[in-house]
């Protein structure tokens, strides 16, 4: 069997994807043209071509700028329900979805919009393609902590939809320990914790998210191998790591796949997940990136079932689903 049979046979799930990241040039086209918004491009087209950039920065300027097409209900269900037909094709059988709140309440959309639209796409994803999701509410970085604790405030009537909270945008310069309140407040109220370090932030900013913000994944996390005591420490602890391979490429956290560290990681016994992040501007969703790690490295089969098991096994769902999921991995690969 090929791996490219292989990694579209095997149930998977995914714990590293922004909604707002999924954003097609089609469906941006379309929402501009439903609104009469006047778009910086003449087509899908120079659209495409705009999803071109040289760092994290540049990617998030056209990122927060594409969300402004995000205007009503059933633009949000919209989004997600394109999601959830690309998750139905890669045979993602569970998401867990970030979504970035101030992106939409800094333009006048609260999440009385954003949610209902969210909430009936998952509605209709388990029922329609059995795909179970959660969602992550992720605070803006750059912003300040005052703005994040206002977003969980705000987000008060919808706390027992959301499963985690997390940390994303713009890494350098912004430490997780500017948000060490804001997270303490999080897991008092019962939330799962999650955030992005050591991306472009040095491995000091995963160090300060584990043990200022007591997280219990690290999105990204590919420059611990920098630290051998962090290494040993993930290691030794299962802390997932939410790898995102070709938004490594994109944003030249590595220049070349093949000298991607996630084997190595892989190997040494850490809890590693491939994921899309942010697919329509990185280039490809979760089997895009199962594929490309096979074309860049020596990749095995052995390699593919183990990231499908460790995408449950760093999941939010409950134990006894896990293993329903895992036994199902076994069994197509015996």
């Amino acid at each position: 069997m090929s791996l490219s049979t292989i990694i579209q046979k095997l149930p998977k799930a995914e714990l590293h994807l922004h909604i707002e990241g999924s954003l097609t040039p089609e469906l941006m086209w379309h929402l501009a043209s439903k609104h009469s918004i006047t778009l910086p491009y003449k087509s899908i087209e120079e659209i495409a071509a705009a999803y071109q950039f040289t760092n994290l920065q540049s990617f998030l300027d056209i990122y927060y700028a594409g969300a402004g097409v995000l205007i009503d209900e059933d633009d949000f269900y919209a989004l997600m329900w394109a999601y959830f037909t690309r998750c139905h094709e890669d045979n993602v059988v569970h998401t867990e979805i970030m979504f970035d709140p101030q992106t939409h309440t800094a333009r006048g959309i609260g999440f009385d919009v954003f949610m209902p639209g969210f909430l009936r796409a998952m509605k209709d994803a388990q029922r329609q393609y059995g795909i179970s999701s959660y969602l992550i509410m992720s605070f803006l970085r750059h912003l300040p902590e005052s703005d994040a604790f206002a977003t969980l405030e705000a987000a008060k009537p919808y706390y027992s939809v959301i499963d985690a909270v997390g940390l994303d945008s713009s890494e350098l310069g912004h430490p997780p320990s500017k948000f060490e309140r804001v997270f303490q407040e999080a897991r008092a109220l019962g939330f799962k914790i999650v955030a992005h370090a050591g991306e472009e932030g040095p491995p000091e900013y995963i160090w300060e998210a584990l043990d200022l913000l007591n997280v219990d994944r690290i999105d990204h996390g590919v420059r611990c191998q920098e630290d051998n005591k962090l290494m040993a420490y993930i290691k030794a602890n299962q802390i997932p790591l939410t790898v995102c391979p070709l938004s490594n490429l994109k944003l030249c956290v590595v220049d070349d796949l093949a000298k991607h560290n996630i084997l190595s990681l892989l190997d040494e016994g850490l809890m590693v997940t491939v994921n899309s992040d942010d697919p329509t501007y990185f280039g490809g969703f979760l089997n895009d990136n199962y594929t490309a790690l096979c074309d860049a490295l020596p990749v095995t089969e052995a390699h593919v079932k183990q990231l499908a098991i460790n995408s449950f096994t760093a999941s939010f769902l409950p134990d006894e689903i896990k293993q329903q999921h895992i036994a199902h991995i076994h069994a197509l690969t015996s």
